[in-house]
C-alpha cells in the first residue's frame, strides 16, 4: 500500500466497487489517547490534523499535538464531545474533508456518521446501516439468530441474571441480579444509568455465566470484498466490567474453537456488509464461543493486535476509507503481546478515580500510548485511564514478565494508579498459568467442562464480560495484591535523608551543618527519627542501614549488606514520591502529627472523589433508619458509578446530597449514627 498520498484537499474518483479517497486532513472526533493515537499515524502520512476540545480539554496533549484545533463550549461529554452537530461544524469549518471517530462518544453512533458523510466528509468508519445494525445489542443478537430472554418468561431457574444496556458498553447499565426479588430495582438503576451515559435506557436480560473468558475477534474488511481476520484477543481481566489486561492471541483456545470464532465473526461482517475496523466479541465457556455483540470500531486494545501482526491499524482504516483494497491475505502472527490499561484509580478503595497533577510519566522497554504528559491534570469528566501500555515477545511468559518489569520500574507520579496492582497480577500464578477463568484454561491450558448454567437452549444467548478484578480473579487476592509494596520503610527513610540532603546544600558545608539531635519527619503512616554523625547514619529501626551516598534527588542505602538505589522527587510541600527497583511509594509529607478521626464526627460519609450525585436512594431521609452496607445515594465520577452506603446500621441524622450536586473530594454526603452511638 501506498504510503505517501498528501494534499491538502480530498480528491476523489469513482470507481464500480466505491470511489477512491484521498484524505488531506483528518478531524478527530474525540480526545485523550486515542485522538493522539491517530494523530501520530496520520503524522507519519503527511496527513494534516485537526482537534476538537472541550473547555476542560483546552489544555490537554491531544489538543497540543493537532495542527488545528476547534474549542467545543462545555465541560461535559453531553455538552461537547457528544455533539455531532458541533463536530460537523467544527470539520468543516477547520477545512478536514475525513473525520475519525476513534472509540467511544459517537464512534458508533450511525446518524452521526450519516451527517459526516451528508456533509461531503469521509467517514473512517463502518457504513452507518452496519453501524445500526449491530448498535443494538438486542438487534445484534437477533440478527446472529440468538435473541435475549423474555422478561415474562423468567424463572428462577434462569439465575443468575445479567442486565445489560442495549446502546452501549464499558460495564454502564450493566447490572447482576442473583435473586428475582431485586429484578425490579435493578432493571430501573439500570435503565437510569444506561439513559444518562447513552442517551437510551434500554435494557435487555441474559443468563449471566459464572466465571468464562471475553474473547474477541479482530476484523478489517474493505470495499472490495476482502475480509481479514486477524487472530484473537483475550481480555477477560477487568473491574467494574471494563477491560484491563488484554492479550493476544488468546490463550489456551482449541484449533477448532479458534476455527469457530473466526467462521462466527465473518458471519458478522457478511452479515452487515461491512467496512473497515471491527471487533466481534464472544464469551468463551466449557470449550463453546457465545456471541456477545459487535464493535463497529477500532477498539482500545487494538495494540497488542498490531503488536502480533506487525500492523498498523489506523493506517488501513484511513486507507480503506480511500478506497484502496486490502492485499488478499494478512501478514502471519508473530509472538504475543499484552497490554495493560494504566488507572488512576485507587484499587484498595474501591477502585476509587483520583484527580490531579500528573507529575511525571515515563515507562521504558514498552509501547506507551497516552493522552497525558508531564504536568498535565487528570481531571473529573472523563474515563480515568492515563495510559496504555504494550509489549511484544516471543512468548506469553516473556510478554507477561517483561510488561510486569516495565511497569514495576515505571515513574508514575502524581495521583494513586492500579500500577503495583497489575504488576502483581501479570505475575500472580493464577494469571501466568492461564487459570483466573472459572471455565477457563486450567494450569494445562486446555478448556474446563462445568457446564454453563441456564436453559440449554438458551446457552448461547449467555453474556458476561469475563473473569472482573473485583469479583472473580482478585476476589481471593485483592488484599494480598494491594498491600503496601515491601521497603516502603526504607523509602520513608531515604526521602528524608535526601530532604536533609537539600536542606544542608542550602546553606553549604553538606552534611555537618545537619542538627546532631534526633530529627523526626512523617511520610505518610512512617514516622522517621534519624540523626546523621561524624560516624554516618543513626537510624531508630534501621540498625542494618547505613548511608551509602545522598543527594537531594538520589540516596544509596545499603541494607543487610546490600546496596539500594532511591530516587527522590518532590511535588509542592506535601508530596513525595520515591523510586526503587521494586516500584514506586508516594508519600504526603505531614509536617505535624494530626489524628483524622478528629477532624471529622463519627458516622461521616465524605466524597471519596469528585462527582456528581446522580441518584438517592428511595426512601432515604434525615431521620430515617439505616442498616449496614444499606447503599444510601450514588456519585458519578470519570465514567463510573460509585455506591455510597450506611458504615453501620443506625439513624441517617444528616443528608447533604442531592441529585445534581457537585461535590469535591472530602466533602460531607451524610452522617449516620450507629446504634452504639445512640445507646
Amino acid at each position: 500500500m501506498s504510503q505517501g498520498k498528501t494534499t491538502s484537499k480530498a480528491k476523489t474518483t469513482t470507481g464500480s466497487t466505491g470511489s477512491k479517497t484521498l484524505i488531506g486532513s483528518v478531524l478527530v472526533a474525540n480526545r485523550g489517547e486515542i485522538a493522539c493515537r491517530v494523530f501520530r499515524t496520520c503524522r507519519e502520512l503527511g496527513i494534516s490534523t485537526v482537534a476538537v476540545f472541550s473547555d476542560a480539554d483546552a489544555g490537554a496533549l491531544h489538543v497540543r499535538e493537532a495542527d488545528t484545533a476547534v474549542r467545543l463550549a462545555g465541560a461535559t461529554p453531553a455538552e461537547t464531545y457528544l455533539r455531532g452537530d458541533l463536530l460537523v461544524a467544527a470539520a468543516l469549518a477547520s477545512g478536514a474533508d475525513a473525520v475519525h471517530p476513534g472509540y467511544g462518544f459517537l464512534s458508533e453512533n450511525a446518524d452521526f456518521a450519516r451527517a459526516v458523510t451528508g456533509a461531503g466528509l469521509t467517514w473512517i468508519g463502518p457504513p452507518p446501516d452496519a453501524i445500526e445494525a449491530m448498535a443494538s445489542k438486542t438487534r445484534a443478537k437477533e440478527l446472529m439468530g440468538l435473541p435475549p430472554l423474555d422478561l415474562a418468561d423468567v424463572t428462577e431457574r434462569d439465575l443468575p441474571l445479567l442486565i445489560k444496556a442495549s446502546a452501549g458498553g464499558g460495564g454502564r447499565g450493566m447490572r447482576v441480579v442473583r435473586q428475582l426479588a431485586d429484578l425490579r430495582a435493578e432493571l430501573a438503576a439500570a435503565r437510569a444509568e444506561a439513559l444518562g451515559a447513552f442517551g437510551d435506557g434500554d435494557v435487555f436480560v441474559e443468563p449471566y455465566v459464572e466465571g468464562g473468558r471475553h474473547v474477541e475477534v479482530q476484523i478489517l474488511a474493505d470495499a472490495h470484498g476482502t475480509v481479514w481476520v486477524l487472530g484473537t484477543r483475550d481480555c477477560s481481566l477487568q473491574r467494574r466490567h471494563q477491560k484491563v489486561v488484554e492479550e493476544a492471541p488468546a490463550p489456551g483456545l482449541s484449533p477448532e474453537l479458534t476455527d469457530e470464532l473466526y467462521a462466527l465473526a465473518v458471519r458478522a461482517v457478511k452479515a452487515t456488509d461491512y467496512r473497515g475496523a471491527g471487533t466481534v466479541e464472544f464469551l468463551v465457556a466449557d470449550g463453546r464461543a457465545h456471541f456477545l455483540e459487535m464493535n463497529t470500531r477500532l477498539q482500545v486494545e487494538h495494540p497488542v493486535t498490531e503488536a502480533v501482526f506487525g500492523l498498523d491499524l489506523v493506517a488501513l482504516q484511513l486507507r480503506i476509507a480511500e478506497g484502496e483494497p486490502l492485499p488478499p491475505s494478512p501478514p502471519a502472527p508473530r509472538g504475543h503481546a499484552i497490554e495493560a490499561r494504566l488507572y488512576a484509580e485507587d484499587p484498595a478503595n474501591g477502585w476509587a478515580p483520583q484527580t490531579g497533577t500528573l507529575h511525571q510519566l515515563a515507562v521504558h522497554g514498552a509501547r506507551l500510548d497516552s493522552g497525558y504528559a508531564d504536568g498535565d491534570t487528570i481531571g473529573v469528566h472523563y474515563d480515568p485511564m492515563i495510559a496504555k501500555v504494550v509489549v511484544h515477545a516471543a512468548t506469553r511468559a516473556e510478554a507477561a514478565r517483561k510488561l510486569a518489569h516495565a511497569l514495576e520500574r515505571a515513574r508514575v507520579h502524581g495521583p494513586a494508579t492500579n500500577r503495583d496492582l497489575l504488576v502483581r497480577s501479570l505475575r500472580h500464578p493464577d494469571f501466568t498459568e492461564g487459570a483466573y477463568g472459572a471455565e477457563g484454561p486450567g494450569p494445562s491450558g486446555s478448556p474446563g467442562s462445568t457446564e454453563a448454567p441456564g436453559h440449554p437452549d438458551r446457552a448461547h444467548a449467555a453474556t458476561h464480560d469475563g473473569p472482573r478484578l473485583d469479583t472473580g480473579f482478585y476476589d481471593r487476592n485483592l488484599a494480598d495484591l494491594t498491600a503496601p509494596l515491601p521497603g516502603a520503610a526504607h523509602a520513608a527513610l531515604a526521602a528524608a535523608l535526601a530532604d536533609a540532603a537539600s536542606r544542608a546544600g542550602r546553606f553549604g558545608g553538606g552534611w555537618r551543618n545537619v542538627p546532631s539531635q534526633p530529627q523526626i519527619k512523617r511520610y505518610g503512616e512512617h514516622e522517621v527519627r534519624y540523626r546523621l554523625t561524624r560516624h554516618g547514619l543513626e537510624a531508630d529501626g534501621h540498625p542494618g542501614v547505613r548511608l551509602d551516598s545522598v543527594s537531594p534527588d538520589r540516596v544509596r542505602l545499603e541494607i543487610d549488606g546490600l546496596i539500594r538505589d532511591f530516587g527522590v522527587h518532590r511535588y509542592g510541600d506535601d508530596a513525595v514520591h520515591v523510586d526503587t527497583a521494586s516500584g514506586c511509594h508516594a508519600f504526603t509529607v505531614h509536617p505535624r502529627f494530626t489524628d483524622p478521626s478528629d477532624l471529622v464526627a463519627p458516622g461521616s460519609l465524605l466524597a471519596p472523589m469528585p462527582g456528581v450525585v446522580v441518584r438517592v436512594a428511595d426512601g432515604v431521609e434525615e431521620g430515617c433508619r439505616v442498616h449496614a452496607g444499606q447503599p444510601l445515594l450514588w456519585l458519578e465520577a470519570m465514567k463510573m458509578e460509585h455506591r455510597i452506603s450506611a458504615p453501620a446500621s443506625g439513624t441517617l441524622t444528616a443528608l447533604h446530597a442531592a441529585p445534581g450536586r457537585q461535590v469535591e473530594v472530602g466533602a460531607l454526603l451524610a452522617v449516620v449514627a450507629s446504634e452504639a452511638e445512640e445507646a
